[in-house]
């Protein structure tokens, strides 16, 4: 199995963590941001993530490839009995509403990551931003950073407070603690983790998730 990639990517950040808790052997594919040949010709399209399988089929989104996962390898579910639903309604809540919070804030950490990688990667990054919220977003996100940082707080403070007494958002391990796991990630595109101090068991639960790892136990 191959899965074509952003590093910072919260979508890939997810796939990875279902590969990984379920054990699938699988091969990273990091895709440089401006050249997508390989991952075209693989998937027929320039978003990640992609998933190739054993059979050469490629899958696209990463809700298609977690339920596609989920068929081919039930064991250990996404899906505890009874909680399917529930599970999917809050994943979908954490891609879309929180992402857009978590993206805003992130804005100038993602920004600093292209230009790390080279001129040419920055403005298609800056360029595909724009044609998306308009002319002048990205520098609008920078300056209003703090802003946009307080306003994610607040929305995370609720599963702050869920995650205070159990480890995962509904007590067992689920779907929707890798979608949020996910989003999180925007926290780490600096290399260090920036959730703040009063958000300790956001932070803890975070942790958790990252240490899953497909490779065996010795």
């Amino acid at each position: 199995m191959r899965l074509y990639q952003f590093a910072v990517s919260p979508f890939c950040a997810k796939v990875r963590k279902i590969l990984d808790f379920k054990g699938i052997d699988y091969e990273a594919m990091e895709v440089d941001y401006v050249e997508r040949k390989e991952l075209v010709m693989a998937s027929g399209q320039m978003m990640v993530p992609a998933v190739t399988f054993d059979s050469g089929e490629t899958l696209t989104d990463s809700e298609q490839i977690a339920t596609v996962v989920e068929e081919r390898y039930p064991e250990p579910t996404l899906f505890p009995h009874a909680w399917q639903g529930v599970h999917l309604a809050l994943a979908r809540y954490f891609d879309a509403e929180l992402e857009d919070a978590l993206f805003r804030a992130a804005v100038p950490y993602e920004l600093a990551h292209y230009r790390s990688q080279g001129a040419d990667h920055a403005a298609l990054w800056c360029l595909i931003r724009e044609r998306k919220y308009g002319s002048g977003f990205v520098d609008q996100m920078v300056r209003e950073h703090s802003a946009n940082l307080s306003r994610a707080h607040k929305l995370l403070a609720p599963l702050e407070d869920s995650l205070g007494d159990r480890p995962f958002i509904l007590g067992r391990i689920g779907y929707a603690d890798f979608a949020l796991y996910g989003q999180l990630t925007y926290f780490a595109v600096t290399g260090s983790l920036t959730i703040p101090p009063t958000l300790p068991h956001l932070r803890a639960f975070f942790e958790r998730i990252d240490r899953i790892s497909s490779a065996l136990e010795a």
